[in-house]
């Protein structure tokens, strides 16, 4: 605690709302393992797997929509602790008896847990813009990339935590053992973390939740495809083909997806290094064309692979440690722009309606993601992927280039 005081004001923010963002994210990624394998084991259709996630995508939309603008009413302080506060009451819906557990419930507790992971989200990617001086681009593109890469590497992380607290101490025991973590982290947060910030100066409306930018529109539109492009085929489809074509346990099943988003995760962190730092540039909107156009040619030429004589186990995770790397900039390139490009009074507003965005991309992805896999398999899955990254590529060419000097 010492030492922590001793840090300059913006820095033991950062601190916190990073640390705060660390714990949500480990409860957030254990919960989704936990369900889908869970589920998966008592003989749920991957549709219906699907189905669990359907209203923690969907209120992800609403959340980020309505919860810019509580933001920049009541404070990022207080959207975040809102966040932990409601996936507490999540993970303990989830500690009732089995036969509570039915599709409803659970579905209802996975709304809950897409409305705490949005306004933490938000919230924590709002506060970066006000701890950097402006001009300081360079920093805010560095911050924003540790935050992001943590942040998934500790997603992956909890993928893995999920699948071994699953094995070791079951579902029920998982879920409520988070709880009781979660909450004392909820404690520490509601003492510690600077009471206003991110309140905006003037009062907004509750019209301005639309933004009026071109540029957040334009890059709105090119996250809801990136997005939706991964989780087609990687939230239902991979898992249950893991654990189906392949024979893996779910120790197997959970140990690499959590290798995959915490390589994943690494790779965002170092992204400033990855897009041209030793140029003296940021990135542009050129730049998230450049790095979207390779991406959308690897999930087609996976699904290529595995219709070969090339054996399915180096195509597919082969593939997979590729598209990662590829996935991991072009997403930390755009949690950068919208930073960049929100305004600093409100900044929420902006944030939130792009990360709107992110989640109706997670929605189609997830609901694509489990029917398309049931209908047609994993190919299917990577084909639409392909279309979605061109999609997201093409939309891109629209944004704004500039020449700031780091």
């Amino acid at each position: 605690m010492n030492a922590l005081s001793a840090l300059a004001p913006e820095v033991r923010q950062y601190l916190l709302v990073t640390g705060n963002y660390w714990a949500f994210t480990l409860t957030d990624g254990a919960l989704r393992m936990l369900v889908v394998l869970h589920f998966h084991a008592l003989g749920y259709s991957p549709l219906q797997i699907a189905a669990l996630f359907l209203f923690y995508e969907f209120f992800g939309v609403v959340t980020n929509l309505v919860g810019g603008y509580l933001g920049a009413r009541l404070g990022l302080n207080r959207t975040m602790n809102i966040g932990l506060a409601i996936q507490v009451v999540a993970l303990l819906m989830l500690t009732v008896p089995s036969v509570w557990l039915t599709i409803p419930w659970v579905m209802g507790a996975q709304a809950l847990s897409g409305i705490a992971k949005d306004l933490n989200k938000m919230s924590a990617k709002s506060s970066i813009k006000l701890l950097v001086p402006d001009g300081q681009q360079r920093k805010l593109y560095q911050w924003i990339a540790i935050l992001t890469g943590s942040k998934n590497a500790l997603k992956g992380v909890g993928f893995f935590l999920g699948g071994a607290l699953l094995a070791a101490i079951g579902f029920k025991g998982a879920v409520l053992a988070m709880a009781i973590v979660l909450g004392l982290i909820w404690i520490s947060s509601l003492i510690l973390l600077k009471k206003d910030l991110g309140k905006a100066k003037a009062k907004p409306k509750f019209r301005e939740i639309l933004s009026k930018s071109r540029a957040i529109n334009i890059l709105s539109a090119a996250r809801m495809f990136l997005f939706g492009a991964r989780d087609v085929w990687f939230v239902v489809a991979l898992p249950v083909y893991l654990s189906t074509a392949f024979g893996w346990d779910v120790w197997k099943v959970g140990g690499f997806l959590a290798a995959w988003v915490i390589g994943y995760g690494i790779v965002q962190s170092f992204a400033p290094s990855i897009t041209g730092k030793k140029n003296g540039r940021v990135p542009d909107g050129r730049a998230a064309f450049l790095w979207a156009l390779p991406l959308a040619l690897l999930p087609g030429a996976i699904a290529l692979g595995l219709n070969t004589g090339l054996s399915e186990h180096v195509v597919l995770l082969g593939g997979l440690m590729v598209f990662g790397v590829l996935f991991a900039v072009n997403s930390s390139l755009h949690s950068y722009l919208i930073v960049s490009y929100a305004k600093e009074d409100g900044v929420s507003l902006d944030v939130g309606f792009y990360y709107m965005s992110n989640a109706m991309g997670r929605l189609i992805g997830t609901v694509l993601s489990g029917w398309i896999y049931q209908m047609y398999g994993l190919s299917a899955c990577l084909w639409i992927s392909s279309a979605f990254v061109l999609l997201a590529a093409l939309i891109s060419i629209a944004l704004p280039r500039h020449a700031t000097a780091i």
